[in-house]
């Protein structure tokens, strides 16, 4: 199949198709007489495992390591359970900083009520205050 066909068919942009490639997690397909490139169905299983990787927010490096383990020589699973780990005390490290950006909102919230015009705004003040105090 073609390339547009290979995007449609796995939901991935064309440009991103390319870009794979040229990271090296996506093989290279081999060429039809005139010049196009032929991607098979080990190219969309590949695409689909990447984007199951990237849904999960994990950083092209660490697909890539896990495309190596799935297609190198077969050894315990140790080192992608370090993987996984890594990026799950990254995943929580994020959940915690949201947690306190949806406090840090809900506290500003709360410092203006409704009916007030622009210039009595709390939500104004307390960002202007906080960052006349940040320089």
């Amino acid at each position: 199949m073609r390339i547009g066909e290979l995007s449609r068919a796995s939901g991935v942009e064309v440009a991103t198709i390319r870009y794979y490639e040229k990271a090296g997690l996506l093989l290279c397909p081999r060429r039809q007489l005139n010049g196009y490139r032929d991607y098979g169905t080990e190219h969309l299983e590949r695409l689909a495992f990447i984007r199951q990787c990237r849904a999960m927010d994990m950083p092209l490096a660490s697909v890539a390591r896990l495309l190596g383990f799935q297609h190198g020589a077969p050894t315990d699973c140790n080192d992608i359970n370090k993987l996984v780990d890594e990026h799950l005390s990254l995943i929580r490290g994020r959940i915690e900083n949201m947690h306190a950006l949806e406090e840090r909102l809900m506290t500003l919230r709360a410092r203006c009520s409704e009916g007030k015009q622009t210039p009595d705004c709390g939500i104004l003040h307390e960002l202007a205050a906080s960052a006349r105090e940040s320089y």
